[in-house]
C-alpha cells in the first residue's frame, strides 16, 4: 500500500510572502526594513509571516513526501504547468491562491491548506498542515467529500480560452470606457461602459455583490426609496459554487446615439450564453480573477463567448 501510494504526484503550490516580495523590490530585506519602518509600520509583523509560512511550508512538504512525489510549485509558475489527469494538488496560502490554482485544473482535487489560522480566515482553506496526513490518503483513495465548483469559461473566435473560479472582466486596460457589442438571446446592444464583470457562484459575495450593493444605493439615493436586493440574488443556496449559471454585469453603461444601456444585467448558462465582440482598437483585456497580468487581448474584431466551463472544479472537503 506504502509504495502504492508513493507513485502519486503532489504538487504542492505556494507562493512569496509579502517579505519576499519587499526583498525583490528593495533588493534586501534591510533595505526593505529601513524603507516600512521609515514610514513607521511594523516590519516585525512581515518577519512573523515570512516565518510562520515557510515552516508551514517545510512542514507539508515534509509530510507529503511519505505519501508520494512531492513537486513544489509557485504561484506565477501555475499559468504554465502541465498538471497530470491523476495529479494531487494541495495549496497553502490565501484563498486568493486557492482561486488562481483552481481555474488551471482540470477536475484533479485541490485541498485547500491555511498555513497561518491566526491571521487568515481561510474559506477555501479548511485544513492545517497536521490535517494532510489524514486527508491526502483519502484523497488517493478516492474516500473524500469533493465540493463542485462552476467555472467561468471565455472563448475567443481564435481559439484562446481563459477561466474564472470568481470573476471575469471584460474591458479597458486603462480608466477609458470600453466599447463593444453585446448578444444573448438575440437580443444585441451597442454600448460604451467601464465593463463587464461576469461573476461564478463562489464569486458571488465578491465583485458581484459589491455591484448589486452600490447599484441598490445609488438607485436608493436618486430617488429616495429603500431599495432591497433580491434575496436569492445573493443567498448562497440559490447562487452557490455549484450552480450550473453564471451572472453578468455591465459597469457604469453610459446611453447615447449610438449605444445603448437596456441589456445590463442577466444570467448565463450553458443554453443562453453572452457573446461580446470587441470595438476597441487597443488596450482591450479580458483577465479572470484579478490576475491582470493574465489577460487575453480583447481588441477590434474579436469576438468572445462566455459561458459556464464544461468542467468543473474539485475542492475537497
Amino acid at each position: 500500500m506504502k509504495e502504492a501510494m508513493l507513485s502519486h504526484k503532489i504538487i504542492l503550490i505556494k507562493r512569496r510572502t509579502r517579505l519576499e516580495e519587499l526583498a525583490v523590490r528593495y533588493n534586501t530585506v534591510q533595505q526593505a526594513q529601513f524603507y516600512i519602518e521609515r514610514l513607521g509600520a511594523d516590519f516585525g509583523d512581515y518577519i512573523a509571516e515570512d516565518e510562520r509560512y515557510r515552516k508551514a511550508v517545510a512542514h507539508a512538504a515534509a509530510e507529503l513526501s511519505v505519501m508520494g512525489r512531492v513537486q513544489i510549485v509557485e504561484r506565477e509558475h501555475v499559468p504554465n504547468f502541465i498538471f497530470g489527469k491523476q495529479d494531487v494538488v494541495v495549496v497553502i496560502g490565501q484563498d486568493g491562491l486557492v482561486a488562481n490554482t483552481l481555474k488551471y485544473l482540470r477536475e484533479q482535487p485541490l485541498i485547500g491548506v491555511n498555513p497561518d489560522p491566526m491571521r487568515w480566515d481561510g474559506v477555501l482553506l479548511p485544513f492545517a498542515v497536521n490535517d494532510l496526513k489524514l486527508i491526502v490518503p483519502d484523497v488517493l483513495n478516492q474516500r473524500r467529500q469533493i465540493k463542485e465548483v462552476t467555472l467561468a469559461k471565455v472563448e475567443l473566435n481564435d481559439g484562446q480560452l481563459l477561466y474564472g473560479v470568481n470573476d471575469l472582466f471584460v474591458g479597458q486596460k486603462t480608466h477609458v470606457s470600453a466599447r463593444y457589442s453585446l448578444m444573448q438571446n438575440n437580443r444585441i446592444e451597442q454600448q460604451s461602459s467601464s465593463g463587464i464583470i461576469v461573476s461564478t457562484g463562489l464569486g458571488s459575495t465578491g465583485w458581484f455583490k459589491s455591484v448589486l450593493t452600490g447599484a441598490a444605493g445609488i438607485v436608493s439615493s436618486a430617488t429616495n426609496q429603500q431599495i432591497t436586493l433580491a434575496p436569492n440574488m445573493l443567498d448562497r443556496n440559490d447562487f452557490a459554487c455549484h450552480s450550473p449559471y453564471l451572472y453578468f454585469s455591465v459597469r457604469e453603461p453610459f446611453a447615447s446615439k449610438i449605444t445603448g444601456a437596456e441589456l445590463v444585467f442577466g444570467q448565463i448558462d450553458e443554453a443562453s450564453p453572452l457573446r461580446i465582440t470587441s470595438q476597441m482598437p487597443e488596450n482591450g483585456v479580458i483577465f479572470s480573477d484579478g490576475m491582470e497580468s493574465d489577460f487575453l487581448s480583447f481588441n477590434s474584431g474579436v469576438e468572445a463567448t462566455i459561458s459556464p466551463a464544461e468542467s468543473k472544479g474539485q475542492l475537497i472537503i
